[in-house]
């Protein structure tokens, strides 16, 4: 008898679904159908000049070898300042690890403090991978709903009433991704001072920390005090901010044992970050901030197109993102319409007739573990916004 050949860890991930929804666009795409995709949560800009450069230089000065396991230490250096400088919090370069992007630092924290009979608290809607790669640990991510009513922001009460003796780390992604929530100051030190008490691991997903909108303030839980910075491990990358998807350098800061630790995993998973793209995200922290301001502000003009159509559309229902580029619209009243034969009954059946009907391409909210809404990224151009939205206004007229 053949054994099974993809082990039971691997065979049971399910397939990421904003990559998902984005192959099946580009089939679309490939077939001379013209797609206009809200899938992907990627900057529609370039990256800025003078990020590039410095990749260009690192070339031609032949910085093409190997570099250390956990990042060279000038980029280290610049993590540290960026920290001290923006969050307010002191980190030496021994507890800043550089990773392959923001994803692979997750996966290692989890893989690092994570192990079978640990459970980790997560907010929904969430971030699709987080889910998937708790469970490859061994670990076993548990979920509760934050309200729309309250912007989909996490409160003290929903995570003291979810709380199990298992819990060995809590998730918290400000500005989140689906829905661009950033979660208030008053709540977030009520949470981190219970979890502290309880030696819950708060694991903190910054990747949108500069994209905050009508004043809004990012908090990293870390700078909020000494035990706070103790039972905290941030993870940021550089890929949102200054649209550097491709260049794939994420970074992670926490107690110097668990640093350790995944950087002796990654030396073996990994090894080291590309050395080119090291040098880049070197000037990206210490360089000229400008693009980053001029990205917002266009950000914000699309957040407030967006929305307000979004809300003019029956049978949707959409509230403001207080930061990130994301909204995450209520599509329950279009439960029921039918459409060529069929029924639209879940958020699902939405997004493939919004594929199929309207040629548009939108996450389901099922993917981030909460039904009944809808994901939009708002990081494409105002052109492509209006044309997709049009597009979707005169399909839902259609349906019956």
């Amino acid at each position: 008898m053949m054994k099974n050949i993809i082990s039971k860890s691997v065979a049971g991930i399910s397939p990421s679904a904003t990559e998902e929804t984005s192959f099946l666009a580009n089939q679309l795409k490939s077939q001379g159908i013209d797609i206009i995709s809200f899938a992907q949560g990627e900057p529609d800009f370039d990256t800025p000049d003078n990020i590039k450069e410095a990749a260009i230089s690192a070339i031609k000065a032949g910085f093409t070898k190997y570099t250390d396991v956990p990042g060279i230490p000038e980029l280290r250096k610049a993590v540290a300042e960026k920290f001290k400088r923006e969050n307010g919090i002191d980190y030496e370069s021994d507890q800043i690890i550089i990773s392959n992007g923001g994803k692979q630092a997750l996966y290692q924290v989890f893989r690092t403090i994570c192990e079978a009979g640990d459970q980790v608290l997560i907010p929904t809607p969430c971030y699709v991978s987080y889910t998937e790669q708790i469970k490859l640990t061994g670990a076993e991510p548990i979920f509760f709903e934050t309200k729309e009513e309250n912007n989909f922001r996490p409160t003290f009460e929903e995570v003291l009433a979810n709380l199990t003796p298992r819990v060995k780390a809590f998730i918290i992604n400000s500005p989140n991704n689906p829905t661009g929530s950033v979660i208030e100051k008053e709540q977030l030190e009520k949470i981190a001072k219970f979890l502290v008490e309880q030696g819950v691991y708060i694991i903190t997903d910054e990747v949108y920390e500069h994209l905050v909108y009508d004043g809004c303030t990012h908090i990293s839980v870390a700078s909020l005090g000494k035990k706070e910075k103790e039972m905290s491990i941030i993870v940021n990358s550089v890929s949102k901010t200054y649209a550097m998807t491709g260049w794939r350098v994420g970074y992670a800061a926490g107690p110097r044992e668990i640093i350790k630790a995944m950087n002796n995993l990654q030396g073996h998973a990994a090894g080291n970050v590309n050395s080119i793209a090291q040098k880049a995200t070197v000037e990206a922290l210490n360089g000229s901030q400008e693009s980053v301001v001029r990205m917002v502000k266009e950000y914000e003009k699309r957040r407030e197109y967006l929305v307000k159509r979004l809300n003019q559309i029956k049978g949707v229902r959409c509230r403001y993102p207080d930061g990130a580029f994301y909204t995450f619209p209520n599509v329950t009243a279009l439960y029921g319409k039918k459409y060529d034969g069929n029924i639209i009954r879940s958020d699902v059946d939405v997004a493939k007739f919004f594929l199929n009907k309207a040629h548009v391409a939108v996450v389901p909210g099922l993917a981030f573990n909460y039904s009944g809404h809808i994901r939009f990224v708002f990081a494409k151009s105002m052109e492509e916004i209006k044309e997709g939205l049009d597009r979707i206004e005169r399909a839902i007229k259609d349906l019956k």
